[in-house]
């Protein structure tokens, strides 16, 4: 009888340290991770660090640059929207750690679904959207289609931006440019939400592909599309001036080239300081019609 009681207080001291452990493991997981971005299955936020990121653009300044091999060395490769690799491996690399989607590209991934959320099933994918389009009253269209890919393909990681998350990302833009986004009728591209995850997510970040502020007022610069993958549509700087000529309600859409980065080692804008407290690769932040 004595040793029954005895196993029976060594299985309660057991069972917890277990239930304590158990705690300890799964709360971090909420603490650590990115806020402002949840996964659609389980609700819990983005728990994804790096060293080093290679941020990819889609922009055909990656036809010819042969810089495949030097992407996939990094620690994670982050893309946006459907932007392939299959055949443009020597210039943009076949790695893909995590994917920003745009509301309006998740049509496109839909058609190849079964390459990206089943082949493709350790890529984490961030979709962000107005709330009319990724609302969970049953009336976010963008946001019903979702669930019923991770209702498909279970081991599918897709997470979505929270309507707190993409208010501040609003609130960045006045804070950049003075302007409130709405009454402005800008629209904040994938670029732009790569950036910011990027910031949060990334020890140190290399961009590949992007041009400055004055690349397309050049005489000599190239002639490149606006997509690496879309040879025969407008190139990428007359997609640009089409963006800054828009309107939208009477007001004009800006082009807002604004720049998230280092330079050198001595500046960091004062944009970045609430969200990164060390220094950034140059990275250009667009904000234009989608």
């Amino acid at each position: 009888m004595r040793t029954l009681k005895l196993l029976w207080i060594a299985l309660g001291i057991v069972t917890t340290l277990a239930v304590f452990f158990s705690y300890k493991a799964v709360k971090p997981h909420s603490e650590s991770g990115l806020q402002g971005y949840v996964c659609l299955s389980t609700g819990q936020p983005l728990d994804f660090h790096c060293k080093q990121c290679a941020l990819v653009s889609n922009s055909g300044q990656m036809l010819g640059a042969r810089k495949g091999k030097e992407i996939d060395q990094s620690d994670c490769v982050v893309r946006m929207n459907n932007a392939p690799t299959l055949g443009y491996e020597d210039d943009v690399g076949s790695k893909t750690s995590l994917r920003v989607i745009s509301h309006t590209s998740v049509p496109l991934l839909l058609r190849n679904e079964t390459r990206f959320f089943r082949q493709e099933a350790d890529t984490v994918y961030v979709v962000w959207g107005p709330e009319r389009n990724m609302r969970q009253d049953g009336k976010g269209r963008v946001y019903n289609a979702l669930v019923k890919v991770t209702e498909k393909y279970p081991d599918a990681h897709i997470y979505m931006l929270t309507r707190e998350k993409m208010l501040e990302c609003d609130g960045i833009f006045q804070n950049e440019t003075g302007k409130d986004r709405i009454k402005s009728g800008s629209f904040l591209s994938t670029g732009f939400f790569t950036m910011i995850l990027a910031l949060g997510m990334c020890d140190s970040i290399q961009v590949y592909g992007m041009i400055n502020d004055n690349y397309c007022s050049r005489a000599n610069h190239n002639t490149v599309p606006y997509h690496y993958y879309e040879n025969g549509r407008l190139d990428e700087c007359q997609m640009y001036r089409a963006h800054e000529k828009a309107a939208r309600g009477g007001a004009p859409l800006h082009h807002r080239e604004s720049h998230l980065c280092k330079v050198g080692h001595t500046q960091k804008p004062d944009l970045l300081e609430p969200l990164l407290g060390r220094e950034q690769h140059c990275l250009r932040a667009l904000t234009i019609s989608l």
